[in-house]
């Protein structure tokens, strides 16, 4: 098994323009979608992440509000999960409920680091 990494990114303003009801509904299509990769005992930790936070940068390593992106850019969230390889992360990825928010999934492999 190797491990992948799941970007959320964008689609946060959807959740602004629907009704409480909608919301929560939309929020039982994300537990859902995690319950049935736990189910096919893929997932492996994730969360969502806070809007606001610091950017260290350059060599002076000058720290900034941010991170200050657009927001179809901003990165909302990640789960890992383990697979077989990245087409069956990426199948796991499908089925993800951001598509209906307008917003993507970047699935990255994570390199297993052997610290000395």
């Amino acid at each position: 098994m190797k491990d992948f990494l799941y970007l959320f990114i964008g689609g946060a303003e959807h959740g602004a323009k629907l009704s409480p009801a909608d919301q929560q509904r939309y929020m039982e299509k994300w537990y859902g979608w995690i319950g049935e990769m736990r189910k096919a005992g893929v997932y492996k930790a994730g969360n969502p992440l806070e809007s606001g936070g610091k950017t260290l940068s350059g060599p002076k390593k000058v720290v900034t509000d941010g991170p200050f992106a657009e927001s179809k850019e901003v990165v909302g969230g990640y789960i890992v999960v383990g697979v077989k390889d990245l087409d069956a992360a990426v199948e796991h990825a499908r089925h993800c409920p951001i598509f209906e928010a307008g917003g993507r999934v970047e699935v990255r492999p994570i390199v297993p680091l052997e610290l000395p």
